[in-house]
């Protein structure tokens, strides 16, 4: 009976995919029944149950995880070649329990309707929204940089601690929360991570623990992208899987929050993305607009490009590879390179809306 058992869990990891091919189809099912209906009861309850906890339960259970794995491993090894059938029935089975777990806890998300349906945005533009759009963008960020005291050439520290920041991060989505209610945040839950080193050198900034509905902030990456990230995180605690969609909400609520430098963090956080865009379209362009940029800004862009580069190393080129291909696997259709329609949600956003 129990062998039975363990070969119908194995049978059912496929059996998943389909169904899961299948849903595709069925985007407003997900979003009326799923996203809009069981998860925010099952993520809200994980927050109340974890949220309270001053470290990272999510970073334990990932280590029990891996530390079970590899204490199987060792007992049964031999068993690959007396019983392999049976063996790698076992792993399948295991992986299928895991497998439904993460898409009835948060993985059903990735088939909802893209955030530009959602939110009634276009998911195109031209060069030249582009340009007015990073223009304005510029102009703002500078005006604020400048309203903060600082000299142009000047890279702006946030006069906060982290724990600080989580706190302001919940003030954001409660003021974006009154002009879309589907991003209504609460509890809160987020937290540095304790396995922050190990982020870094995947070039990971955080992540969401779908076990625990914790947010997860890598608590090494640089002041002036704390916020954002933080901001990030939430976004896929409320159920927004896709890395674009989460990063143009971390946008909004980043640039409503009341606090004149996390607003900061945000609008040169959607500049860096526009000026990057511009630079794969038009390099003339970018060259034009780029010394309209106060060097202060820049200074914050350069400071994090250099922080990465100096974990970069040949497992992080792997851990990428594997995400792309995570991301491909759950209808994410262009993997990593999707981030740039980040661009898209910021450009018809921002098209007829002051800054």
């Amino acid at each position: 009976m129990q062998r039975k058992f363990r070969v119908f869990l194995a049978l059912l990891l496929p059996l998943q995919y389909v169904i899961l091919l299948i849903l595709r189809r069925f985007p407003e099912f997900i979003e009326t029944y799923y996203s809009q209906g069981m998860y925010p009861y099952t993520s809200s309850l994980l927050r109340y149950v974890f949220g309270w906890i001053p470290f990272s339960v999510g970073d334990i259970f990932y280590l029990l995880l891996v530390v079970m794995a590899f204490r199987w491993l060792f007992k049964n090894y031999k068993r690959l070649g007396k019983e392999p059938v049976w063996f790698f029935v076992d792993i399948t089975a295991s992986l299928s329990i895991i497998y439904l777990v993460f898409n009835l806890l948060w993985g059903l998300n990735y088939l909802r309707p893209p955030l530009n349906q959602t939110l009634g945005l276009n998911d195109d533009y031209t060069t030249e929204q582009l340009l007015a759009t990073t223009k304005r963008l510029i102009t703002k960020s500078n005006e604020l940089h400048r309203s903060l005291g600082y000299s142009d050439s000047t890279k702006i520290e946030l006069p906060y601690s982290q724990n600080q920041i989580f706190i302001k991060s919940k003030e954001g989505y409660k003021n974006l929360e009154l002009e879309f209610p589907s991003l209504h945040y609460a509890p809160k839950s987020i937290k540095k991570s304790g396995w922050s080193l190990g982020l870094t050198y995947m070039g990971y900034s955080g992540y969401y623990n779908p076990l625990t509905g914790e947010a997860q902030v890598n608590r090494l990456i640089k002041n002036y992208k704390f916020p954002v990230v933080s901001c990030h995180e939430q976004a896929h605690q409320i159920g927004y899987a896709a890395e674009n969609e989460a990063n143009f909400i971390a946008t909004l609520a980043t640039i409503k929050n009341d606090d004149p430098y996390i607003q900061y963090t945000g609008y040169i956080f959607a500049l860096r993305y526009c000026i990057n865009e511009l630079a794969r379209r038009d390099m003339d362009l970018y060259d034009e607009i780029i010394p309209t940029v106060n060097f202060g800004i820049l200074e914050s862009y350069r400071e994090m490009r250099e922080f990465w580069l100096s974990y970069k190393n040949p497992f992080e080129g792997f851990s990428k590879v594997f995400w792309d291909q995570f991301l491909k696997a759950n209808n994410q259709s262009q993997g990593i390179s999707s981030y740039s329609y980040m661009v898209a949600l910021v450009v018809n956003y921002f098209d007829d809306k002051p800054l």
